[in-house]
């Protein structure tokens, strides 16, 4: 008799899944109330917020709000209604593709209309089975979806590290010589979870040696990185060497969205070849009127990347200062690594949330090794000294219960469902 394909469904959760009993609606799909902003309502309580990837501030700025709502009010929530090559082209997403070319110093650039998908048809478009795909191990799940696309082979390095790009280079040009294929390398510009730069200047300079295309997903770097906010590539001046670079509006944007840029003939080919966008419902008017706004300020008012980098640095100096372990980061987003298991993870935010007012991310196992916390900060233009200082504060006192024992405590007298 086959198999009923629930049947593994209902007699094995997944790692994450086996804690939904207890975790969801507080540690996992909790529910902010309020304005976006720093300080929030959740389950009925103020809490002072590190869990919005609103960078510059944007997502309540009053221009950008009323040009939200005179989109809204022009076009309505459908308009265009069909995917751009039947019947969803406007002026509006050409002009915003022009400018959003021209802002990270490309030829072209072309509109998607949701980032995880956009960029797993990307790497899907761009390769054949015949080509190699080379990518980091710790690439964002998105990436990660993009390769799993591909009928060719695929070689991962370990993460950030040189030597083994260099050997997985090696590796994908003799296959490549075998298959008749090219070579797709993909990184991120900023790795969202541990906040280290992609080797973006390094690995550019490798194409004197070896010989592929650079696909960057720069997603938390478009907006807070480089002279005028352009990203990682331009941060590191290798921005030219860049091939495809992709970013979403969901960061330093506010929005919902993204975009790919490059050669103009290679935009033209994703196109016509980009499966995710051909047949599929073209970008709303409120988010494409909306997204030409927000260029707009990001553009012309570069103290807004001041101001988020005066918190950023008081944030991490804070940190490091009070001897928290905050990794290798040198981009906005802020871990603190703590020990503990995902019990003692499961009580420390309980008590920052209900007692401390802080709310911010957690992550644990099986996202990063068994017995690693991680608490996961994004500083915002919107924050202020005063919560910094808070925050600090907190901090200090929950890595003293952690040490002393408080959480281990209260955790093994916790029933704890992982059935």
């Amino acid at each position: 008799m086959v198999k009923d394909l629930f049947e593994r469904i209902q007699n094995n959760k997944g790692p994450l899944g086996k804690w939904a009993s207890q975790a969801e609606g507080y540690y996992v799909f909790p529910k902010l109330e309020g304005e976006l902003g720093p300080r929030m309502k959740f389950h009925g309580k103020d809490i002072l917020n590190w869990s919005l990837n609103d960078y510059l501030g944007l997502a309540n700025h009053p221009e950008v709000r009323q040009a939200d709502a005179e989109a809204a009010a022009q076009y309505g929530a459908a308009y265009p209604m069909g995917a751009r090559m039947m019947s969803g082209h406007t002026d509006a997403h050409e002009q915003l593709e022009r400018e959003l070319a021209a802002f990270v110093h490309k030829e072209a650039a072309y509109l998607l209309n949701f980032g995880y998908q956009g960029i797993m048809s990307a790497i899907d478009a761009l390769v054949t089975k015949n080509d190699i795909i080379v990518y980091d191990v710790d690439a964002h799940a998105c990436i990660i979806d993009g390769v799993r696309l591909h009928m060719g082979k695929r070689f991962t390095y370990k993460h950030n590290d040189l030597e083994s790009m260099e050997k997985n280079l090696q590796r994908a040009t003799k296959m490549a010589l075998e298959t008749g294929g090219g070579i797709l390398f993909i990184t991120e510009g900023v790795f969202g979870m541990r906040g280290q730069q992609g080797k973006l200047k390094e690995i550019v300079e490798m194409k004197k040696k070896y010989n592929f295309r650079l696909l960057v997903d720069d997603a938390h770097g478009f907006g807070t990185l480089g002279k005028t906010g352009a990203g990682a590539g331009e941060e590191q001046g290798c921005q030219d060497g860049i091939d495809v670079y992709f970013s979403t509006f969901a960061k330093s944007m506010a929005s919902i969205g993204a975009f790919l840029a490059g050669d103009k003939d290679i935009i033209d080919y994703l196109k016509y070849n980009l499966r995710s966008q051909m047949f599929a419902k073209a970008l709303p008017m409120i988010q494409t009127v909306g997204a030409l706004k927000r260029l707009q300020l990001l553009r012309d008012n570069p103290s807004l990347k001041d101001k988020l980098w005066d918190n950023v640095n008081a944030l991490q100096n804070g940190l490091k200062d009070r001897g928290f372990n905050i990794g290798d980061t040198n981009t906005c987003v802020t871990p603190v690594y703590l020990e503990g298991s995902i019990p003692e993870a499961m009580v420390m935010v309980n008590d920052l949330r209900e007692n401390y007012g802080i709310f911010l991310s957690i992550v644990v196992y099986p996202v990063i090794p068994k017995g690693i916390i991680l608490l996961r900060m994004i500083p915002t233009a919107s924050h202020t000294l005063a919560d910094i200082n808070e925050t600090l504060s907190a901090f200090e006192a929950i890595r003293e219960k952690l040490v002393n024992g408080t959480y281990k405590k209260i955790a093994e007298a916790t029933t704890v469902d992982v059935s």
